[in-house]
């Protein structure tokens, strides 16, 4: 009735599930009997808790399960079943404001990129994939809805229709990633589709469009076959292009519009990666940042460095005035 995305309505029965299961081994089975007490023996158990893999849950995750809880016990209050909410007096785990794990570099991109066999079907489709990941940052789950129409490779746009939050944009991509995806199109597609053609851009080998777990295998095999030692997710792709983005001089507005972030705050947060413009700052007003001379011609030279450092400083504090 909220029109939410079907993931997000599986995402929250998941979540009430862990909770009404652990309520119902305590023989708790009405929402009367739910009370402040018990809602905090039910956070002191997950602090101590693993999950599905064997790992510690995250606080991210325990504040994201009590969250479910609290909407579920305000639609039992405006439903008359209880009178008051438990949960809104339950104090939530400070959230935890971490780094994108995994960052590529140019040359690991690169060596992804050519460790696909484009000589097959399914390989030049896996280069195409990749290339759209890298240049538009896009969701893998957004990959795998795209339609024919949905990308222009002329104009170099991709058209994310109902992404996250139900919101639809339009990202440019790469002279690259459209023409390798024009490849393609002209070449691998054909052989890949079959009547009715369901028209989704990507497809498997069995004629039909890809799934998010799919794009995710897909890149890992990649980067296996480029030597990489670590699990690469697509989502590191996304994480890669707003750094580097960044890094180049983009304002986070405009990385903010490619990714699709509601809020300039979840943006923010690759700026703590990109960190070209700090190291230079560093390496200018760090008297320690590098090794000193003693010569006097040096010292001469030092002068007019500094003098030509402390004009850069002054513009790129304009330039960091101007982007925040």
């Amino acid at each position: 009735m909220k029109n939410y995305s079907p993931s997000t309505v599986r995402d929250r029965a998941k979540t009430l599930r862990y909770f009404l299961a652990w309520a119902e081994e305590r023989a708790i089975t009405k929402p009367a009997e739910v009370t402040v007490a018990v809602l905090e023996r039910y956070q002191r158990f997950m602090y101590y808790a693993s999950d599905e893999k064997g790992k510690r849950l995250s606080f991210r995750s325990q504040s994201h399960r009590l969250m479910a809880l609290r909407v579920l016990f305000r639609w039992l209050v405006r439903e008359r079943v209880i009178e008051m909410s438990p949960a809104e007096q339950i104090e939530l785990p400070r959230p935890e404001y971490r780094l994108p794990k995994d960052i590529l570099t140019a040359g690991q991109v690169e060596s992804i990129l050519g460790a696909c066999d484009v000589t097959t079907d399914p390989g030049l489709r896996d280069r195409a994939i990749i290339e759209l990941l890298y240049s538009s940052g896009l969701r893998r789950f957004e990959v795998c809805t795209l339609k024919l129409w949905d990308v222009d490779t002329d104009e170099r746009t991709v058209t994310v229709r109902q992404g996250k939050g139900k919101k639809d944009r339009i990202v440019p991509m790469g002279e690259r990633a459209a023409s390798w995806i024009r490849k393609y199109i002209d070449e691998a597609r054909p052989r890949l589709a079959t009547e009715p053609d369901s028209g989704h851009l990507f497809l498997t080998i069995f004629h039909q469009g890809l799934v998010a777990e799919r794009v995710s295998d897909i890149v890992r095999a990649a980067a296996k076959a480029a030597g990489l030692k670590r699990t690469i997710s697509a989502h590191v792709f996304r994480h890669t292009m707003a750094t580097m983005m960044l890094d180049g001089g983009a304002d986070i507005r405009f990385v903010q519009a490619m990714l699709g972030h509601a809020n300039l705050s979840t943006t923010e947060i690759y700026t703590r990666v990109a960190i070209r413009k700090l190291k230079l700052v560093h390496e200018i007003s760090h008297p320690g940042s590098k090794l000193q001379r003693v010569d006097a011609a040096a010292v001469t030279q030092d002068v007019e460095e500094m003098l030509e450092k402390e004009a850069l400083l002054s513009s790129l504090a304009a330039e960091e005035s101007n982007e925040l």
